[in-house]
């Protein structure tokens, strides 16, 4: 519940109050985990771009979240907001490349039985 609140207005405040060039890629945040203690929220972004691009988001991100953390206390009417840290979903990184293991064996699958793929299918050969 905290986390997603979190996750929504971190998001707000990325897209209206941080003006940082090192935020080339808009950056999404994918979850928040907040601990038992709620005393650290740790942010998940995945940013699209380079490597090189996403490192420099990042660092934008953490430099800027001791603001975000302030307007969060504030926004949140908390006595005191949890520290963020933030970090690239690495998670989503391995989504990528496990769809993209799946959908190369599906082609070679369809190449050794002789049947087109779904992308090599028609749409108007019905």
């Amino acid at each position: 519940m905290l986390g997603s609140t979190i996750q929504r207005e971190l998001a707000e405040m990325i897209m209206r109050d941080l003006q940082d060039p090192r935020l080339t890629g808009l950056p999404s945040i994918t979850r928040v985990k907040v601990s038992q203690d709620l005393s650290i929220a740790d942010v998940y972004i995945t940013v699209m771009g380079t490597e090189g691009q996403q490192t420099a988001a990042l660092n934008a991100l953490k430099h800027s979240a001791g603001m975000m953390r302030a307007k969060l206390t504030k926004a949140l009417t908390l006595r005191q907001a949890p520290f963020i840290k933030f970090h690239i979903d690495e998670n989503l990184k391995k989504e990528i490349a496990v769809l993209d293991l799946i959908r190369k064996a599906n082609e070679e699958r369809a190449a050794r039985e002789g049947t087109p793929t779904p992308t090599e299918e028609d749409p108007t050969n019905e």
